[in-house]
């Protein structure tokens, strides 16, 4: 085996020397194949200016001679193709400079003939014909030319001599390389027998070894087999478990951030980007610069140091910390309660920090509702019991006055001051009735009343009273069932709420009146607590007003509360409104934006006998499909709507104003549908962002919604006629009716 070897190697390296001088030769003979084409073209180059040498020369005489304009054409053409060809040449020869030096002195040379011809031709277009014959005489422009021809002889004998040399060092190369690679034939042969010889001998030791070896590699084999199915086990097990923890991660209601030490965002969710307006790339610093920031009590600003990053960063842990966010673009605040925990590594210190947000602004909403409503009560309670005393005393001073003016007839001074007295109780009497109606305890004389008449007649009262500025409509349905009211107590409702709306249009404006039959469900009554479900006839007053902020709506009812000026008002007038509609078993409901006017639904219970106006059950709404991007400022309202688009099959978006809505769409959020509230803060109505998302999205369906009625937002040119209006309050059928109506639109509207 070991001569085997031996002979193998010194093979082996003779063939490398042999494959070396082979390249080398290789090498060469591209070299010089290379130089003989560089020089043949050389040559051709030449070959091709003679004629244009001539043809130049010809054509300055012949224009010299003739005239002819062509010629002189023909001299320029030629001239600037000859010292194109000459800069050509002189750069192809760059290597020798012996040729280099010839060519630039012809070159030269060829300057000063083509200036003699265009000087020629000069003076041919000046009719100068004597110097044309000096200059012709002369001979310069021949001896010239046959300078340049005995130049580019010179290269041209050079470049043959050049060509001559290289193709016999060319044949000298190539038989070299023919003896070389003949050689390494021949010892590739002698090769090929050994290593032949050596292969059978190690295929022997090779099949010895193989059967030794295949129990071995059998069991190994078993042994890879199994561990590599438990490793694919195990891989299923993480890849599914790693599904689920993402799936779940991303569906959680709950907004979670996950920061390092320096404030940057490494993990989000979707929830965060609806609820904190979190945006990929922000820091803690960015997010917090969107909103003003305060504790639960909405008034005491949170400092940085108390912020829950900061509190996390710091190693604390806390649960449900509460605070509200007011975004500085505008829109409603969020009611938030957030938990952090501080994230470290293996030494203990704080690398991080986990914050998991839950939005309970509509819960906060909710209590609010129910606070409002108890606290009515409770100062219903209080008036009624006050008024119910104050009134067992008044009757034992009207009746003691009412004899004081009998007896004091004779004393007219005396009497005029007993006059005064029960005039002033008789005030005091009225003052008493309209505490009892908030509080519920006025002595009502309920029947059926037809709604429609009732407002008929005020109507035309009204007209006078309110002065020729207020222009008063009516929008009444023939099939409005009758009530059961009090009908003196719904007309002192309805002037009351004429005048305070005339009180709100200064400057003028209108006011309508609707009825209709309508239906209160479990859902409105789950978010308003005053409300029963059922079908009830709905009366609704409407102005373009300067409307009520939400500060002066939650405290509109109670009694003495009031907006106007001291001496205009006794601030009794909603709070007998909404004693008189709750002790008839009605709900009150005010819809108002300041600068938009107001809307006030009384929805009244219906008469005996006319249980043939409830609506009958609707059949159970479509499943639908597609995406809805839902702009709603009351987040209650919004957490709803989102609730009931879910249950029939829709896919939502959601944001609280005009601004982030555009923000998602930007983003690139898409979406078949926008479902928007047409009157919302933040300097942007429903049909401005229907028009802005329209510019965006080409084609894209529009249903608006709003709490006033659909006649009150059409006649106060806030909506087109023919646009789509979900007007609140709702059922699923309704909203499930329209939404498909939507979507079926042909032009967008």
């Amino acid at each position: 085996m070991a001569p085997q070897r031996l002979i193998l190697g010194s093979g082996l390296a003779i063939l490398l020397i042999i494959s070396a001088a082979s390249i080398g030769l290789d090498v060469r003979a591209r070299d010089e194949a290379q130089s003989v084409d560089h020089t043949l073209s050389v040559l051709k180059r030449i070959s091709d200016m003679r004629p244009l040498l001539r043809g130049a020369e010809s054509a300055a005489r012949g224009f010299a001679l003739t005239g002819d304009a062509s010629f002189a054409g023909e001299f320029r053409d030629t001239s600037a193709a000859l010292t194109s060809a000459f800069n050509n040449l002189i750069a192809a020869v760059k290597d020798n400079p012996d040729e280099t030096r010839l060519l630039a002195e012809a070159k030269a040379q060829l300057d000063r003939s083509i200036a003699l011809g265009a000087e020629l031709i000069r003076l041919r277009e000046a009719g100068d014909t004597a110097a044309i014959s000096a200059q012709t005489a002369g001979g310069e422009s021949r001896a010239l030319a046959d300078k340049i021809g005995s130049a580019l002889e010179k290269v041209v004998a050079e470049e043959r001599r050049q060509l001559s040399d290289r193709s016999a060092r060319s044949t000298s190369n190539g038989r070299m390389l023919l003896a070389i690679d003949l050689a390494g034939i021949v010892l590739i042969l002698i090769l090929a027998v050994v290593l032949t010889l050596a292969a059978r001998r190690s295929r022997r030791e090779l099949q010895d070894s193989l059967s030794a070896s295949e129990a071995t590699n059998q069991s190994l084999e078993a042994a890879v087999a199994e561990r590599t199915a438990h490793l694919a086990r195990s891989d299923e097990e993480l890849r599914r478990s790693t599904a689920v923890m993402e799936s779940t991660f991303r569906s959680m209601a709950e907004a979670v951030l996950v920061i390092d030490t320096s404030g940057t965002v490494v993990l989000s969710n979707p929830a965060a980007e609806t609820m904190l307006r979190y945006r990929p790339g922000m820091t803690i610093k960015l997010l917090r610069a969107l909103s003003t920031v305060f504790h639960a009590d909405g008034t005491t600003p949170m400092t940085p140091e108390e912020m829950p990053a900061a509190r996390a960063l710091r190693g604390e842990e806390f649960e449900d910390l509460e605070f509200i966010a007011r975004p500085n673009s505008g829109g409603g605040q969020v009611h938030l309660v957030v938990s952090g925990r501080p994230l470290r590594d293996g030494g203990g210190a704080v690398t991080g920090a986990a914050l998991v947000y839950h939005d309970i602004t509509a819960s906060r909403e909710t209590e609010h509702k129910l606070q409002q409503s108890q606290k009515l009560d409770a100062i219903g309670k209080l008036t009624g019991g006050v008024a119910h005393d104050f009134n067992n005393m008044l009757t034992i001073i009207t009746g003691t006055t009412e004899t004081l003016v009998d007896e004091l007839r004779g004393q007219p001074a005396l009497m005029k001051t007993a006059e005064m007295i029960d005039r002033a109780a008789e005030r005091c009497r009225e003052l008493i009735q309209h505490l009892l109606a908030f509080a519920r305890r006025q002595p009502l004389e309920p029947r059926t009343v037809d709604i429609n008449s009732t407002v008929t007649d005020i109507a035309k009262l009204l007209r006078p009273t309110l002065g020729e500025q207020i222009e008063i409509n009516s929008v009444l349905d023939e099939k409005v069932a009758r009530a059961h009211v009090d009908p003196s107590q719904l007309a002192n409702s309805l002037l009351n709420m004429a005048i305070n709306a005339r009180d709100a249009m200064p400057d003028g404006g209108k006011l309508l009146f609707e009825t209709k039959n309508d239906t209160l469900d479990e859902a409105y009554a789950a978010t308003n607590p005053d409300a029963k479900p059922g079908t009830y006839v709905m009366l609704a007053i409407s102005d373009t007003g300067t409307g009520m902020s939400q500060a002066v709506q939650d405290q509109v009812f109670e009694p003495f509360f009031t907006t106007k000026e001291v001496g205009k008002g006794s601030g009794l007038g909603m709070s007998m409104v909404y004693g008189f509609v709750r002790q008839s078993g009605g709900h009150i409901k005010i819809y108002s934006e300041e600068g938009h006017g107001t809307t006030i639904k009384l929805y009244l219970p219906i008469a005996r006998g006319e249980a043939q106006v409830e609506a009958p059950q609707p059949a159970p709404p479509p499943v639908g499909s597609g995406t809805i991007l839902v702009v709603e400022d009351d987040a209650l309202v919004r957490n709803y709507v989102i609730a009931q688009l879910a249950s029939l099959g829709y896919k939502t978006v959601a944001a609280p104003d005009a601004r982030n809505a555009l923000v998602l769409v930007d983003k690139g959020e898409p979406f078949e549908l926008l479902f928007t509230d047409v009157i919302m803060p933040g300097g942007m109505n429903g049909r401005q962002l229907a028009d802005e998302v329209k510019k965006r999205r080409a084609g894209v369906k529009v249903l608006y919604t709003s709490g006033y009625t659909e006649n009150a937002i059409v006649h106060h040119g806030r909506l087109d006629e023919g646009v789509l209006l979900l007007t609140k309050p709702y059922r699923k059928a309704q909203l499930a009716k329209m939404v498909e109506q939507a979507l079926k639109q042909k032009d967008g509207n």
